[in-house]
């Protein structure tokens, strides 16, 4: 049998109303953030897939919060170290890619 996968925590309860007994176990800490990061690459690939789906995105949130709690930042704190990045470097709205830098003899262009 495999060593499982991280769930949302409601899952064993919605497996048992559809009639079937889930085998489950409590991950120990550092397990527990290995399957975050594992779970994080999931729903990523899932998001990809999904060509936007919002419900995706939310699902990425959810399991960033959650390694932001593992961390022992929650939501409000992660949110200020975003603002903060936001501010000190922007955010990505004005949609910039960057393909490398010149040389210094092409001179400075807007």
């Amino acid at each position: 049998m495999s060593r499982g996968k991280l769930v949302r925590d409601k899952i064993p309860e919605i497996i048992r109303a559809n009639g079937e007994m889930p085998s489950t176990r409590v991950a120990e800490r550092a397990e527990y953030r290995r399957l975050l990061v594992a779970k994080l690459s999931e729903e990523v690939l899932e998001f990809i897939a999904s060509d936007g789906d919002p419900g995706e995105l939310a699902d990425i949130m959810e399991v960033v919060l959650a390694l932001a709690d593992g961390l022992g930042i929650g939501r409000q704190e992660l949110e200020k170290l975003r603002a903060e990045k936001a501010a000190e470097r922007g955010g990505f709205s004005q949609r910039i890619v960057w393909s490398g830098n010149l040389p210094a003899s092409a001179g400075a262009l807007p």
